[in-house]
């Protein structure tokens, strides 16, 4: 798990105005609040007084409240009230809890969670079709998984799982005659994606055949960006299209919240809403079934441990880029963080903590940068 990107914490919808969420991911818990003026806010949930739990507070107007003794944190995380001391009473500097930058898009309000300035952030993935003329965007399906997000973002950038795992392309990975077709890895901003062809037969759901027009090869393609974005396009025709983008949250090494915004070009009536996300959940659910059962639930270090094919590129490169994140020392010593739990509050640490000294919680625990070079995939 990695800090210094951007992850999604709630649907837009499920922030209300007068309660306090709490959100768990990279496997520390953060709160996330509305102000007055309707703009969301994420802290570390941990109380810098004496461990509460923000988030089983209360919204006080512009600020969020510590169920245990009332200190009081506004949405940039100083500490603006301590009633044992009174008004008058000055409140430390080192009061203050972690406070991190929020974006709301696609009806997900992200936290970028990290010590990176402004100018340095990678951005959240952008989704171009969505809001414009000719394209409809399904509301935000969240799925919890247990199993690891590189996993899950490992399995969307394989090709050669589609023709066993999912009965619509039509198991033809089953006939002798069979080999995957040839595509290339193609480098984009923050990762890379590949485009091929699938022999997929008619659908018998009569909504989705209409969608499609034809029986033969679809085109299909996906990528990432991040550890943790990714992105599928479904070509099931010439006009008729479907852009899926999943924004994955770590909660912990075995377990997984996705947000799932689904694009589409045809089927524009929002009557096709509910078919649409019932075939999707249809298609996620035989990916489950799949991931939930690997071993180990985390991808391995080095390759020499699972035996890569060609087919595998994709999902090589992934790594490497992996790799290459945690050379800039990104990387959480999970490790560390499990050998202390319950004995030390971490924070992720947050871009205060570049300018501004004297912190109560330690900063969590990072992977030395350094180690093997992930080894290139059979060619």
């Amino acid at each position: 798990m990695f800090i210094n990107f951007w992850y999604p914490l709630a649907r837009s919808q499920d922030l209300v105005a007068d309660k306090p969420m709490k959100v768990t991911v990279l496997g520390q818990t953060f709160v996330v609040f509305r102000d007055t003026k309707g703009e969301a806010h994420c802290l570390s949930n941990v109380c810098t007084h004496r461990g509460g739990n923000l988030a089983g507070g209360k919204i006080k107007g512009d600020t969020v409240e510590c169920p245990y003794h009332g200190w009081q944190f506004n949405g940039g995380g100083e500490c603006v009230k301590i009633p044992s001391i009174g008004k008058e009473g000055k409140i430390p500097g080192r009061t203050r809890i972690d406070a991190y930058p929020v974006e709301e898009k696609y009806g997900i309000v992200f936290g970028f969670l990290g010590d990176l300035p402004a100018a340095e952030r990678p951005k959240i993935y952008d989704i171009p079709e969505y809001g414009q003329d000719g394209w409809r965007a399904n509301e935000v399906m969240i799925l919890d998984v247990n199993y690891n997000y590189e996993r899950s973002i490992e399995n969307g950038l394989d090709p050669a799982h589609n023709e066993f795992v999912h009965p619509t392309h039509g198991f033809s990975g089953e006939r002798d005659d069979y080999a995957l077709k040839p595509f290339d890895v193609v480098e984009n901003e923050l990762g890379c994606h590949f485009w091929m062809t699938f022999n997929s037969p008619a659908l018998k759901d009569a909504t989705m055949s209409k969608a499609r027009n034809f029986e033969g090869d679809l085109k299909a393609g996906a990528g990432h960006c991040g550890p943790n974005n990714l992105q599928t396009w479904i070509h099931m025709s010439d006009t008729n299209w479907m852009h899926q983008y999943f924004f994955e949250a770590p909660i912990n090494e075995g377990q997984t919240r996705i947000f799932f915004v689904n694009m589409r070009n045809c089927l524009l009536d929002p009557m096709h809403d509910a078919k649409i996300h019932e075939r999707n959940k249809v298609i996620a659910d035989q990916d489950i079934v799949v991931l939930e059962a690997l071993e180990p639930v985390v991808t391995p270090k080095d390759m020499t441990h699972e035996i890569m094919m060609p087919a595998d590129r994709v999902v090589v490169r992934y790594r490497q880029l992996l790799k290459e994140w945690e050379a800039k020392g990104w990387r959480i010593d999970v490790e560390t963080v499990n050998a202390t739990k319950g004995q030390v509050a971490y924070a992720i640490p947050s871009p205060a903590r570049r300018n501004v000294k004297g912190w109560a919680l330690d900063a969590i625990p990072l992977v030395t940068p350094g180690g093997d070079t992930v080894k290139q995939a059979a060619e």
